[in-house]
């Protein structure tokens, strides 16, 4: 793939693989972790795009398994269900689905200490 091709917006990327960041993305804190999680990805039922926050966020939202490092992705718009292991992350590396599965809890765990309290 030349340098300026389209890149398959369903190719899993790995995120403890190299990434370009630019001063601006470096200099607004984004990591390599958080270009995973707020991705766009299709979903191979119904073709809607949907990142992987946006599923913890909505379609996720009241599984009890949603905060416990969950192997899944659900898509928002028709429930289906997919391993994140050769969807968001590639399926060959458990430990870039437990770095991307710990990022985005993590991320939902600050946010809910931060704004679920009275």
């Amino acid at each position: 793939m030349g340098k300026y091709e389209y890149q398959n917006t369903n190719t899993p990327l790995s995120p403890q693989a190299p990434m370009y960041l630019t001063p601006e993305e470096k200099a607004a804190g984004i990591t390599p972790n958080l270009k995973i999680a707020a991705r766009r990805y299709l979903c191979p039922k119904c073709g809607r795009e949907f990142s992987l926050f946006q599923s913890r966020a909505v379609a996720c939202k009241y599984c009890p398994k949603a905060g416990d490092r969950c192997p899944n992705v659900r898509c928002p718009y028709c429930d289906s269900e997919f391993p994140i292991a050769g969807f968001v992350v590639p399926g060959n590396d458990r430990a870039d689905q437990n770095i991307i599965n710990n990022y985005a809890d993590e991320v939902f765990n600050r946010w809910a200490d931060s704004y679920n309290r009275r």
